[in-house]
């Protein structure tokens, strides 16, 4: 399969693939398994009708869940299953229990729980999958050489339908929380250590919009859907993260006993 071309590490690194992308996802799109993948499934999705047969379907089931980032739920057959068949109607259903929403947007997309319309009767849907797939399987093989690089294209991707949802400031930021790529992200580019994930969800809310002003000047989560903003959020995200690379005195769990009490 075709590997990413990754130069270096950092600002500089993240620059090439950026002005490379393009080219090399369309030939990352074109490996062969890639394209097996893609082609089963642009094949078979539209006489799927209900969970059952898309669990059972393993390339198809590839394609579903790599298209939301949830490629590492692969073998959880009964719970994808499950997820699938009960929907996102109901406000106690699996999928709307999860604070990583996107979860919530793998059953919803597909439709197969009770008084949902299944993703596949819409035009262009399969296309969206698809493309929507091939994106996170490049995202993933950057990560296996360089995780931030991962993150970052994720947050490039996704960061800007996540904050212009419809939804309050604070149900933004608990978004973004909630999805792991998107919260390494800021909590990398706000000094936040992963020790702050411990503390009450409240806390965490109220030091993520401090920080975030003081930082980024963002008050407002929907600025991020500014190209501009974004930058400045993904190159700070790499200052930062240099910087952890090269080492620090104080420990997470202090870092961490120093923000909650100031």
């Amino acid at each position: 399969m075709y590997q990413p071309v990754l130069i270096s590490s950092g600002l500089v690194g993240w620059q090439f693939l950026q002005r490379t992308y393009d080219q090399q996802l369309a030939t990352f799109s074109q490996s062969a398994q890639v394209k097996r993948d893609t082609d089963h499934f642009l094949e078979k999705i539209g006489s799927i009708t209900t969970a059952e047969e898309l669990v059972s379907d393993r390339q198809v089931l590839t394609v579903a869940l790599g298209a939301f980032g949830l490629t590492d739920d692969i073998n959880n057959t009964f719970f994808i299953q499950k997820m699938l068949d009960e929907g996102t109607t109901a406000s106690d259903s699996l999928a709307n229990r999860f604070s990583d929403n996107r979860y919530r947007e793998f059953s919803a997309a597909f439709g197969l729980g009770p008084n949902e319309v299944r993703g596949s009767l819409f035009s262009g849907f399969a296309e969206d999958i698809v493309g929507k797939f091939e994106a996170n399987s490049f995202e993933i093989a950057a990560g296996n050489q360089d995780e931030s690089m991962r993150i970052a294209l994720y947050a490039e991707r996704t960061l800007s339908d996540v904050v212009q949802s419809e939804g309050s400031d604070a149900s933004k930021w608990f978004s973004i929380m909630g999805q792991p790529p998107l919260r390494s992200l800021f909590e990398t580019a706000l000094g936040l250590p992963e020790a702050f994930g411990q503390v009450d969800i409240d806390q965490q809310l109220s030091v993520f919009q401090e920080r975030a002003e003081r930082i980024l000047g963002v008050s407002d989560p929907a600025e991020f859907a500014d190209d501009e903003t974004l930058d400045r959020l993904i190159t700070t995200y790499f200052a930062r993260a240099q910087l952890e690379q090269a080492g620090g005195s104080a420990s997470s769990a202090s870092i961490a006993l120093t923000l909650l009490s100031s």
